[in-house]
């Protein structure tokens, strides 16, 4: 009886290991893209082939725009975090869950269990679709493009409300769904401008290419703040469906359905994910709104223990509503 009793307490560990228990990812401030290429590296050195990590494309200064792959579904849902430079703490708790989500992989596999629920359905991680922006916001700046950038944030020195890319385009409002009614500044601006057309981002082009080429079942963008869900876009969308599996994440996370203000409704990657493919599409908003920056590091622990389970609540309820 003793034994089955360690096994269990062995399970649990394993399967609901705490925030501060990660052997790898730790919450950083700031998190930036070169600490996302030394954490890929320890990240793939810990888990071996259970990890895929390649690269989808490159960020307008250059920078790799990588994604991470757990378990050998065709099928996959998708994660992408770090559409705005200001929101690095998305990219942050990614790259946290695929370290937890790894764990109970690996875990399953070596003690027994039934690892079905990732070979039937992977997940894919893009943590970090902005990484320019990310380096601009936390005031590492090439200094040949200082003058340009400076004047994109109103002559102010200070960086730290940045949401661009480098070419001063806000990602979230690049995508051909809404995107005409949208409002926007005049040119390149620190926020908010959404491009002289739709898809001329190259990150947004990058990650366009890779959705289109195989769709994943669902898709869900990691923004802050707000602690909301946003769920809702256009007449494509089986509302029903949509709004069930909105109330499960909701359930899951303690976060609220919302509208989005008027001003951010089109543009965005879920809008035009639920256009295009009339499947369910999430933007969740992490932490407690602060006005024009980062938010505070310090949530990221409850932040991630309220997401830790999120994948496999959004399996079950994609398998319940039978979404292919």
């Amino acid at each position: 009886m003793r034994g089955y009793r360690l096994l269990g307490m062995i399970v649990i560990l394993c399967f609901f290991r705490p925030f501060h228990l990660l052997a790898v990812i730790q919450a950083r401030d700031p998190y930036d893209h070169h600490q996302l290429q030394m954490d890929l590296i320890s990240l793939k050195k810990e888990f071996g082939d259970i990890l895929e990590i390649r690269t989808i494309g490159r960020s307008v200064y250059g920078k790799p725009i990588q994604m991470v792959r757990i378990g050998e579904g065709k099928d996959y849902i998708l994660f992408v975090g770090a559409h705005h430079g200001r929101e690095w703490v998305s990219a942050n708790l990614l790259m946290m869950l695929i370290e937890h989500y790894a764990t109970h992989y690996r875990e399953a596999k070596k003690n027994g269990f039934d690892p079905d629920v990732f070979d039937r359905i992977s997940l894919v991680v893009i943590p970090m679709l902005n990484p320019d922006g990310i380096d601009i916001q936390q005031g590492r700046i090439p200094p040949e493009h200082f003058f340009e950038l400076w004047l994109m944030n109103e002559g102010s020195f200070d960086f730290s409300r940045w949401k661009a890319n480098a070419a001063g385009i806000d990602l979230n409002r690049q995508y051909p769904a809404g995107w005409e009614a949208l409002p926007s500044p005049a040119g390149p601006f620190f926020k908010f401008f959404k491009g002289e057309k739709p898809l001329t981002a190259q990150e947004v082009i990058h990650l366009v290419e890779f959705v289109r080429e195989e769709p994943p079942l669902a898709a869900v963008s990691f923004h802050s703040a707000g602690q909301e869900i946003y769920w809702s876009f256009g007449d494509r969308q089986n509302v029903l469906r949509d709004y069930r599996i909105a109330r499960r994440l909701s359930r899951a996370t303690g976060y609220p359905l919302a509208t989005p203000p008027i001003h951010a409704i089109g543009g965005g990657f879920t809008d035009w994910f639920i256009a295009e493919f009339s499947r369910p599409g999430f933007t969740i908003e992490l932490c407690k709104g602060r006005i024009e920056t980062n938010p505070d590091i310090g949530e990221l622990e409850t932040e991630f223990a309220r997401n830790r389970d999120l994948v496999y609540v959004l399996i079950e309820a994609l398998n319940y509503h039978r979404v292919r």
